[in-house]
């Protein structure tokens, strides 16, 4: 790099040539008078311009180069991976394992799409954005509540609701949408960056843990209420578009690779993420089915 500059101060400090023969337009600076500066040359194209060797120091020489060459040359720089704005690690979390009930899931976890929602995919919905009155059913005074995935138990805006599709299990690929209810994924609002929270429940699957992890990956977790590697029975909520701590997520990982006789397992309330962007989308499911999220009776008794 040190040539290189030095040679184009050399082209920069050169007598600019009148018609060749002609003088000089300026004198050249005192410093490079004593050397042997090029010749004037007839011009040439920028891409063949060449300069002529010349000596640097006792030992180093410059090689001939083309001005293409030198305007080529870009500086490289460390390349510095850092994780995305608002996916730090949470300070002082620790994360415990259960053993599952029964055998591990039938296929692999991120090709289940039980497990794995971004298989199904989803689509916006035009249905009403914000808590309904309609209770599904459920009556469950345990069931897990949503207000809980925040710090101030808030109901927060539902910028947007979606519809997740079906699965066609006869050709194990994805079928239509479901069309039993408006909404079966809702968007809700957040501050990047925000701590997420397992939705508390008043179900005890083992040493006062609520929920196993079925599956994680960066940015999607899968938290299921009961013991069992399934969504067979019990409660399952998926949630989307989030920073999964990076400890819970090698854990999981480590476990699953290891043929999940143990998973990750979570207390009500207790820290599994932060939000990657300024809106989190949320399933629920019982024993399988997806219901609406939205539904006041069901899983927001408590909110304020």
């Amino acid at each position: 790099m040190t040539a290189i500059l030095l040679l184009l101060l050399a082209l920069l400090g050169s007598p600019s040539c009148a018609p060749c023969g002609g003088p000089p337009q300026h004198r050249p600076p005192q410093a490079w008078a004593q050397r042997d500066l090029p010749n004037c040359t007839p011009p040439v194209a920028p891409a063949a311009l060449a300069f002529p060797s010349r000596e640097v120091g006792p030992t180093q020489t410059t090689s001939a180069v083309t001005l293409s060459h030198l305007v080529a040359r870009h500086p490289y720089l460390p390349l510095v991976v850092k994780l995305p704005t608002g996916c730090e690690p949470i300070p002082g979390v620790q994360y415990a394992t259960l053993d599952p009930d029964g055998p591990a899931t039938a296929q692999p976890a991120e090709q289940h799409p039980d497990l794995n929602l971004a298989l199904r995919g989803y689509e916006l919905s035009g249905a009403y954005r914000g808590l309904t009155d309609h209770s599904q059913g459920a009556d469950d005074p345990r069931a897990p509540q949503l207000y809980t995935l925040f710090a101030d138990h808030r109901v927060p805006a539902f910028p947007a609701v979606y519809q997740i599709y079906d699965w066609d299990w006869s050709c194990n690929c994805r079928g239509h949408l479901l069309t039993d209810r408006d909404v079966t994924l809702v968007g809700l609002a957040v501050v990047p960056g925000e701590v997420l929270y397992l939705p508390d429940s008043r179900y005890d699957i083992g040493e006062g843990y609520e929920a196993l992890v079925l599956y994680a990956t960066e940015d999607q977790i899968t938290l299921k209420y009961t013991l069992d590697d399934n969504v067979v029975i019990g409660y399952t909520i998926h949630v989307e578009n989030v920073c999964v701590e990076p400890s819970l997520l090698a854990l999981y990982r480590t476990w699953n690779d290891a043929g999940r006789g143990e998973l990750p397992a979570l207390r009500g309330g207790q820290p599994f993420g932060r939000a990657r962007a300024s809106e989190i989308r949320v399933a629920i499911r019982d024993t399988g089915t997806f219901l609406d999220p939205r539904s006041r009776w069901d899983w927001w008794l408590a909110s304020p």
